[in-house]
């Protein structure tokens, strides 16, 4: 039984981390994907996250994924987009990781969600802001509706092998997350060092 139980717990965890990192991408449709699949029964969160299966909270989030989406292939308002979702990813990804680890309360739950699912959305949405910083300067910004979609369709991706396989993406998903890290901060420390 113990068995079952710490695989249920790996399982949501790596869900967690998945749905985080696409909330580095798309900061509201994995909130959305994790309501809609706790109220089906594909995943279980806590009582204190039950708000996220009620219908005004899937209606709210369904709309903010929408304008969020469309948002990203407006000029000039795709860069904008960024500066917002930096912070609400890193809320977003917070958020998720919390609500899939009811076992764990007060501040080991929050802090453990704090590092692993705001991390995992704060690397993805730092990759992603440098992404559409060299895209714009580079093509003025005409290539950022295929970022846009490329970034979509990446977090639409993580969240439905999220559902399906959670432990080996997680994994995977843990790999690039570290990969990614280590480039960041390889380019922050080159920036430091031509800027003095």
């Amino acid at each position: 039984m113990e068995t079952i139980s710490e695989l249920s717990t790996l399982s949501a965890l790596m869900a967690g981390i998945t749905l985080s990192a696409a909330a580095g991408l798309r900061v509201f449709l994995p909130i959305l994907a994790l309501g809609l699949a706790a109220r089906f029964g594909l995943l279980e969160v806590g009582e204190g996250f039950v708000w996220l299966t009620a219908d005004p909270a899937l209606m709210v989030v369904g709309i903010a994924a929408l304008l969020e989406v469309g948002g990203y292939f407006i000029p000039l308002v795709d860069n904008l987009l960024d500066t917002l979702a930096t912070p609400a990813a890193l809320g977003g990804g917070t958020v998720i990781v919390a609500a899939l680890l009811p076992e764990m309360q007060g501040w080991l739950q929050w802090g453990t969600a704090a590092v692993l699912g705001g991390g995992s959305a704060g690397i993805v949405q730092a990759t992603t802001v440098l992404l559409r910083g060299l895209s714009t300067t580079s093509s003025g910004g005409l290539a950022n509706p295929l970022l846009a979609t490329s970034e979509t369709g990446g977090s639409l991706i993580a969240i439905l092998l999220a559902l399906v396989i959670p432990v080996v993406v997680g994994v995977l998903v843990f790999l690039v997350l570290a990969w990614l890290l280590v480039r960041l901060i390889r380019l922050w420390r080159n920036r430091g060092h031509t800027t003095t």
